[in-house]
């Protein structure tokens, strides 16, 4: 996660900080002793810690030990509230996976990584490997190819680690050929990964805009295989640069998909 350092920290902060990550990560309830080692935090510290996390319900305290708790929900859910992401988004999701039936997924840029924010999911399944506040490799997933053509090459290049990891073995990880996709999602407006971040499973995605906030953002549809004949996977991507362009008229400010 892109993080910045702060010149003075408050370490209870710092530390409480740790402690709601570590929690995060888990699927299943973290024992205090777990977090006490995993946070490198004396016991005493801790349990401070924990009781005052407990008492404002950023944790819960089940049987076996804490979890994120219902708090941070309502807390998370006020970034799309900012501006005014959330019922653009919505609007426009519903519109397209009505006519459609595919997913809808909304994401920014945060660094190097894709960051996922919402998902309006269609009424046939689809296998993702993302949830809202997962993140990706932005060079690997179609999202993030979106995002990063909205930037020149000189600042994709500054941009990205070296080497580019692969998270399939169809994912890019050479620059050059990274570089031309982009550059043809900037012809056409839409970017795509075939099985490059799960197999069997192909993404579109179209840019946004940026935001009053300075959010970059934009939106992807996933399919599997099965259903990536070309008239389907055609109306998909028209019915995602109409929808891009319909969350651009409500939320951003200055670049916008063109159309």
């Amino acid at each position: 996660m892109s993080e910045r350092a702060a010149p003075y920290e408050v370490p209870a902060i710092a530390r409480a900080d740790e402690i709601l990550r570590r929690l995060a990560e888990r699927g299943s309830p973290v024992r205090p002793a777990d977090l006490a080692r995993d946070c490198g935090m004396p016991r005493s510290s801790l349990y401070l810690l924990l009781e005052t996390l407990e008492a404002r319900r950023w944790i819960e305290r089940t049987g076996e030990g804490y979890v994120i708790g219902l708090a941070l929900l309502s807390l998370g859910s006020a970034y799309l509230r900012h501006d005014s992401l959330e019922p653009a988004f919505r609007d426009a999701a519903a519109a397209f996976v009505a006519r459609h039936n595919e997913v809808m997924q909304l994401a920014m840029l945060d660094g190097t990584d894709v960051a996922y924010l919402a998902r309006e999911d269609a009424r046939r399944p689809v296998r993702l490997v993302t949830d809202p506040g997962s993140r990706l490799p932005a060079h690997a997933c179609a999202l993030g190819k979106a995002l990063l053509a909205s930037f020149s090459d000189a600042d994709v290049l500054a941009r990205l680690p070296s080497p580019l990891p692969a998270l399939t073995e169809r994912t890019v990880t050479d620059p050059a050929a990274l570089l031309a996709e982009l550059a043809t999602a900037r012809r056409t407006g839409v970017a795509l990964d075939l099985e490059e971040v799960s197999a069997g499973l192909s993404c579109y995605a179209a840019y946004v805009g940026q935001t009053a906030l300075g959010r970059r953002v934009a939106i992807s549809t996933s399919l599997p295989a099965d259903r990536l004949d070309p008239r389907h996977a055609d109306a998909v991507r028209a019915g995602l640069l109409d929808a891009a362009r319909q969350i651009a008229a409500r939320v951003t400010v200055g670049d916008r998909p063109g159309g």
